[in-house]
Parts: C-alpha cells; structure tokens; sequence
C-alpha cells in the first residue's frame, strides 16, 4: 500500500489552525481592555469562518468536478462494452446459424 503522507489540503487546514491557535492566544495574552479584546476575537472568528467556507466550497467545487468526470468516463466505457457485447452476441448468432445449415 503506498503511502502518500499529507495531502496539500490537509497541510492547508493544519496551517490554518495553527494560525488560529496563535492569533488567539495573543489576543487572550495582549493587554488591553475587555471590549478591544471581544471586538478583535469576533474579527478572527468572522476571518476564520469566512476562510473555512470559502475552503469548503472550492473543495466542494474539486469534488463535483471529478465526481462530473468520472461519471463521463464511465458512460463512455459503459457505451463501448455494451457495443462490443451486442458484436458478440451477433457473432455468437450468425456462427449458430451456420453450424445449424451445416
């Protein structure tokens, strides 16, 4: 089984949450008066979850699109085994014939 480690998504997220991490507990550790402090932690979380949607949606985005692919592939190999199964069964009938006139 190969292992292919972190995917760029993933190394994304974790860098994300890092920076969450450390922005907040800056927040949290800065002097400063308590209003300041809610005001600054709402502008993180509204950054942060603005960020998360928009890496949910071009995710989203990824997976429609392979799903799209891969749904064309199939109907286009779908298409030629059916035509290649009718071939045979007409060979198979045409072969059936001659053996029957014999």
């Amino acid at each position: 089984m190969k292992d292919e480690g972190f995917g760029s998504g993933s190394l994304l997220l974790s860098f994300l949450l890092g920076g969450v991490v450390g922005a907040g507990m800056a927040l949290l550790l800065a002097p400063q008066a308590g209003e300041e402090t809610r005001r600054k932690i709402k502008e993180l979380a509204d950054d942060i979850k603005d960020k998360t949607n928009e890496y949910i949606n071009e995710t989203r985005e990824k997976v429609t699109a392979a799903a799209d692919e891969g749904r064309g592939y199939y109907d286009e190999k779908k298409s030629l085994v059916k035509a290649a199964i009718e071939a045979g069964k007409d060979a198979y009938e045409r072969e059936k014939e001659k053996f029957a006139k014999g």
